[in-house]
This record gives structure tokens, C-alpha cells and sequence, in this order.
């Protein structure tokens, strides 16, 4: 049996540990701030959610942005994800801070999520 080297660029998975602290862009070229966390689907093991984090300074006022996944694009140009949002567009989206987290069975808030951003929530597809 032979076994082919796959380079890492050529690869499409990736750990979610790595995925964490990947910088997200806009389509303009602004940096918007970083990957927080992923939110996986317990059941069918699909990623959910990107949690990304915005706006504080050393981990003081930092806001954790739920956006769908379906929204990133990672571009291997720039090595991090691109998302059609804007940064007044990023500060008006559903947010939480380092108080609390949000129940994330609560299917009113993740329709609040997908219904801000335009995409079919997950549990849907």
C-alpha cells in the first residue's frame, strides 16, 4: 500500500484547536479580531458556530460574537477566515461577554443568531 504526503495547505480539515486565535477578516481587508472557540452539533459532529472574539484590550470588555459557520470563508492568502460583515455590522450582531455564555439549546436565541446573519440554522440542514 502506498500513501500519498497531503501538504498541510492542500488539506481541507483542520484540529479546533488550531482553529482557535485564527485572525477573521472582512471582505475589506480589516482585521475584525480572532477566533475564539467552535461550537460543535453533539449529534452529528457538524461545526456550528465559530465564536469569535472583538473589540477589549488583553482579554478586558472582550465580546464573543456567535457567527454560523457557513458565513467563514478561510482565504489561505491572508491565513485566517473572511466574513461579509462590516465592523458597525459585527458590534450590532448577537453577542455575549466573559459573564456568561448563553443557552445554547435555546433554539429562539440560535434562530436570533441565524436570522441576523441570513443563514438556515444548523439544526435545520
Amino acid at each position: 500500500m502506498t500513501m500519498t504526503h497531503v501538504s498541510a495547505s492542500s488539506n481541507p480539515l483542520i484540529a479546533g484547536a488550531r482553529v482557535a486565535g485564527t485572525d477573521v477578516y472582512n471582505t475589506s481587508g480589516d482585521h475584525l479580531g480572532e477566533i475564539y472557540d467552535i461550537m460543535l452539533d453533539k449529534q452529528t459532529g457538524k461545526v456550528a458556530y465559530a465564536i469569535m472574539s472583538f473589540g477589549g484590550f488583553l482579554g478586558l470588555g472582550e465580546k464573543y460574537h456567535p457567527i454560523p459557520w457557513s458565513v467563514l470563508d478561510y482565504d489561505p492568502q491572508r491565513g485566517g477566515y473572511v466574513v461579509p460583515l462590516t465592523k458597525e455590522k459585527l458590534e450590532a450582531a448577537p453577542m455575549y461577554d466573559s459573564e456568561g455564555e448563553p443557552d445554547w439549546e435555546d433554539k429562539a436565541y440560535g434562530k436570533r443568531v441565524h436570522d441576523y446573519y441570513g443563514t438556515m440554522p444548523y439544526w435545520m440542514m
